[in-house]
């Protein structure tokens, strides 16, 4: 295939479809979890749970590098902002993401100055045009963004760049995919693994996966050819009594992941002891900081950061949708008073959200099943 509309082909998803039905066996539900959030939104975008039988069920992880950012570290990031010789950027997806204390956007009206960005060379862009002004980048994101943050910092350090630093998030995948799996909320027959870190990580990583817990893994690519040949190949290996790590998404994925990337990761960052996520609290070595030989670059190290730990509104259940315990609309808030609008969450927000996919697009399957049990 060369060209996007080919793996949007209506009619080889329907060939697909009636594989898939043929691989199910009688009398036993199948449930995958698609890592990334990105999956979901295609799911729902092309009404993909339409081309699979019932007893197959999708349900969505914790893989949206924003939705897993907890209250605490976003009203961390507003202190630092607030201050009058700070200037923060970020990506726009947290501009509204709530905190304990509001949003990014708050801050703005309050006094802060807090700019979108579209890359983190961005931010040595507005450090070099403000030398009276300390730049910080609030970096997030999987290992997908973690290179280009790294890079950044070293061009930082080439150029002497001593007005700029990060406020470091990244968040690595394989811990949470653990926490996933020792979970006792959530039984699990396979994962559609996440498509973008895979590029960067490689295949080998989730081995451990089937090894471990006997569960297989397909990397997926994001087209919805790619999602349900990935659930064909899943079934396939459970048919056949398998358990295997396998790259579907190998025209962009390669099984050793990128060694440039990581090089440049490994250079500049390394593991944090522990960090907390949305909905998945503490998980050990789950996520980047500066490395001492760039510590001016950290804004951790340069800031008095609170620290302090900000519990969920009670109203709001993103952990518990993030985990793939619970469907978005199956929270009491969905689509009342938590909307992209007003989101009290922050799975509406981000674009990668599944709480946003469903709202967007999940909806109409909802009316689809209302109309076929009434009829």
């Amino acid at each position: 295939m060369k060209f996007v509309d080919e793996f949007r082909d209506a009619e080889k998803a329907r060939v697909l479809s009636a594989r898939i039905a043929e691989l199910c066996e009688p009398g036993r539900h199948y449930k995958f979890m698609e890592v990334c959030g990105g999956h979901t939104h295609t799911i729902y975008k092309h009404g993909l749970e339409d081309y699979l039988p019932e007893t197959v069920s999708l349900v969505h992880g914790p893989g949206c590098p924003v939705c897993v950012i907890p209250m605490g570290r976003l009203d961390d990031a507003i202190a630092i902002a607030e201050r009058p010789d700070v200037i923060m950027t970020t990506f726009g997806d947290m501009m509204r993401v709530p905190g304990g204390r509001g949003s990014f956007y708050d801050a703005n009206a309050g006094g802060a100055d807090i700019r979108m960005v579209y890359s983190p060379l961005d931010s040595l862009k507005i450090a070099r045009a403000n030398p009276d002004k300390h730049v910080v980048f609030m970096a997030i994101g999987f290992e997908t963004t973690a290179p280009s943050t790294a890079m950044t910092v070293l061009r930082a350090a080439a150029e002497g760049l001593d007005n700029f630093s990060i406020f470091c998030n990244h968040v690595t995948i394989i811990p949470a995919i653990k926490a996933i799996l020792d979970s006792p909320d959530l039984r699990l027959d396979g994962f559609l693994g996440p498509g973008h870190v895979s590029t960067v990580i490689g295949c080998r990583p989730y081995e451990f996966i089937a090894r471990e817990h006997g569960k297989p893994l397909v990397c997926a690519g994001f087209e919805p050819l790619d999602i349900l040949q990935s659930v064909f190949i899943l079934l396939t290996q459970l048919r056949e009594g398998r358990s295997e790590v396998e790259n579907q998404y190998s025209r962009v994925v390669p099984w050793n992941g990128n060694a440039k990337a990581l090089r440049v990761i490994g250079q500049t960052m390394q593991l944090r002891p522990y960090f907390e996520w949305r909905g998945l609290g503490f998980i050990a070595q789950s996520a980047l900081q500066v490395r001492d030989t760039y510590a001016k670059y950290d804004a951790e190290r340069i800031f008095s950061v609170p620290g302090v730990r900000v519990a969920d509104p009670k109203a709001c259940q993103c952990g518990e949708v993030l985990k793939g315990v619970l469907k978005p609309w199956e929270c009491k808030v969905f689509g009342t008073a938590c909307t992209p609008e007003t989101p009290i969450g922050t799975c509406m927000v981000s674009s990668e959200g599944a709480c946003a996919a469903y709202y967007n697009f999940g909806r109409f399957t909802r009316e689809r099943v209302k109309e076929a049990t009434h009829a």
